[in-house]
């Protein structure tokens, strides 16, 4: 396993490396976060983005209706947290504040944060349960944690066991730490970590191509059963 340092240094260049949609909120956890967010999750509040990226998702959340007291923005790379200030008008003003953080670590007091979210980043981290518990102790009672991982329950974790199979490794896109993370494992660990589960959904169903991008089969996403078998998966918790 990559210890922490040698994994930002990878990550510091890749994100320059990688190009975003412009539009925000395009990607599909985007779409599951705004789906379940609650105007209580942000009216007034504290909210905290941890594994921000290049800043994606935080546009969409500082212009909604209901506006945030503070909105912080953080990721371990800096070269991402730097892409992000460029993304974020200088209207949001001190809603907004982007900073270098690692979720294993957050620089915040216990209790702090209303809402914390967390977009496709505990499966990349070193000890995800241990990201969760920090998070956990960043959150105040009550405050909810929308968390969003891929789910390996479906073709693309056979397609994973080929790549093995064949000597190669799953990266996503090259990123150096990818865990095999399930929606029941995710459960667990946010379980473990001392939080209450009030709701799920996945969403996004793909046959693996080798050579191409995986091809999406969007019908399969109404029949509910399936949503344990579909890779873009949401959990809402609470600090109870």
């Amino acid at each position: 396993m990559l210890p922490e340092a040698r994994s930002r240094e990878i990550y510091e260049a890749w994100h320059p490396s990688v190009e975003s949609d412009a539009r925000p909120g395009a990607a599909p956890w985007h779409t599951l976060i705004t789906r379940h967010l609650l105007p209580t999750d942000l009216a007034n509040r504290r909210v905290l983005e941890i594994g921000c990226g290049r800043g994606e998702l935080i546009r969409l959340l500082a212009d909604k209706p209901e506006r945030p007291r503070h909105i912080v923005a953080a990721d371990f790379a800096r070269s991402a947290v730097q892409s992000g200030k460029r993304r974020i008008p200088e209207f949001f003003g001190p809603r907004v504040s982007f900073t270098v953080a690692s979720i294993q670590d957050i620089p915040a007091a216990d209790g702090v944060f209303d809402t914390v979210i967390s977009c496709e980043t505990i499966e990349h981290v070193v000890r995800p349960l241990e990201a969760l518990r920090e998070i956990h102790r960043v959150l105040r009672p009550g405050g909810r944690l929308l968390l969003t991982t891929p789910n390996y329950l479906g073709p693309m974790g056979l397609y994973r066991g080929y790549l093995r199979a064949r000597g190669r490794r799953y990266t996503e896109g090259g990123q150096p730490i990818c865990h095999f993370t399930s929606l029941p494992r995710t459960l667990g660990w946010v379980h473990r970590a001392g939080m209450t589960v009030r709701g799920i959904e996945a969403v996004g169903h793909y046959v693996p191509w080798p050579g191409r991008r995986p091809i999406a089969v969007g019908v399969l996403d109404s029949i509910r059963p399936l949503r344990w078998f579909a890779l873009h998966s949401l959990v809402v918790a609470e600090k109870t």
